[in-house]
């Protein structure tokens, strides 16, 4: 059985301390997807990122695999190491060039939304004003596809994400987003954009932050009552984890350079407040999940789908044989 982590963030530091990726893998998680950027990033600091996570994990490969296949997860977890790639939060890092898409995808980024809550070039985020999909990011999706990434509408708005996951031909996902339905918060999503998602043959995976969960201290119960939602409106094939769980570390100053501004990305309008900062689900709580998804009515088998087992089916399916990849190698 691999467990799959969709989504967590370290310090974007190229400094960053991994211990908390082992704390997630000692608490049974095989597979994590590391943050490596997002709009409010420039280039240089998510290449910065991208070479000092990369250094790290090449650095203790008994304890850490970068990977590009589910075969290299497989093998990673049957060798007791921890299966890493990377993920991007928005398409202001790929500078309106989809030619990006590629070299990101060679840097180990096997996952990626267009816009972090705010609009920009090539798609709406999830608190601004709808426009939809753009033509660059009608581009954009097809670079996504052509390059084996997982797309993904976390953050997006509610419109540009239905029309990402009608052009996309693969699979699309939400790494970190839960049903508007139980939580009304923005950035969580709608009915019609889970079974829009659903019909891609993608994934939804559960964040456990607060906000979203609807919880000042969120646990497994929590998550699983979130799960449990998504299962009934569109089958626990299409139901997975990404905790988006965000590992500070106080002594990384890993503030975006240039004039960056919290309350234009976390909109005070939206909910978000800095004298009340979101609470995560602690890595721990991996080893509780099994245990709430039965409370929620699971049975083993479907637990297993949840954790794990339907990324990875999205991914092979993914990641299979991306064109550019093929062509490089």
């Amino acid at each position: 059985m691999i467990n799959w982590d969709a989504h967590a963030c370290l310090p974007q530091h190229p400094l960053a301390d991994f211990t908390p990726v082992r704390r997630l893998h000692a608490a049974g998680v095989n597979y994590v997807s590391l943050n490596v950027g997002a709009d409010m990033n420039p280039l240089s600091q998510v290449m910065s990122v991208i070479a000092g996570y990369r250094a790290t994990i090449a650095a203790d490969p008994e304890r850490y695999a970068l990977v590009s296949s589910v075969d290299d997860i497989i093998q990673a977890a049957a060798d007791g190491r921890m299966a890493i790639s990377f993920d991007l939060e928005g398409a202001l890092p790929l500078l309106e060039q989809p030619d990006m898409v590629a070299l990101y995808a060679q840097l180990g980024v096997r996952q990626i939304h267009f816009a972090y809550n705010r609009n920009n070039s090539v798609a709406d985020g999830c608190h601004d004003v709808a426009r939809g999909l753009t033509p660059l990011g009608q581009r954009m999706v097809e670079a996504v596809n052509a390059n084996g990434i997982l797309m993904d509408c976390s953050h997006t708005g509610r419109l540009c994400s239905l029309e990402i996951m009608n052009a996309s031909s693969q699979p699309v996902i939400f790494s970190h987003a839960n049903p508007y339905t139980l939580v009304q918060h923005g950035r969580n999503i709608t009915d019609e954009q889970i079974r829009a998602c659903a019909t891609t043959g993608g994934v939804v995976c559960v964040s456990g932050l607060s906000f979203f969960l609807g919880s000042e201290q969120p646990d497994a119960n929590d998550v699983a009552r979130h799960v449990a939602y998504l299962a009934d409106l569109v089958g626990v094939k299409h139901v997975g984890i990404g905790l988006d769980i965000c590992f500070q570390q106080p002594d990384l100053d890993d503030t975006p350079p240039g004039g960056f501004d919290p309350s234009h990305w976390w909109p005070a309008s939206a909910g978000y407040s800095a004298d009340k900062p979101p609470t995560f689900t602690p890595p721990e709580v991996w080893r509780e999940l099994p245990a709430a998804l039965r409370r929620a009515g699971m049975n083993d088998i479907e637990a297993e789908l949840v954790l794990g087992r339907n990324m990875m089916r999205v991914a092979q399916q993914v990641w299979g044989a991306p064109e550019a990849l093929a062509k490089a190698a």
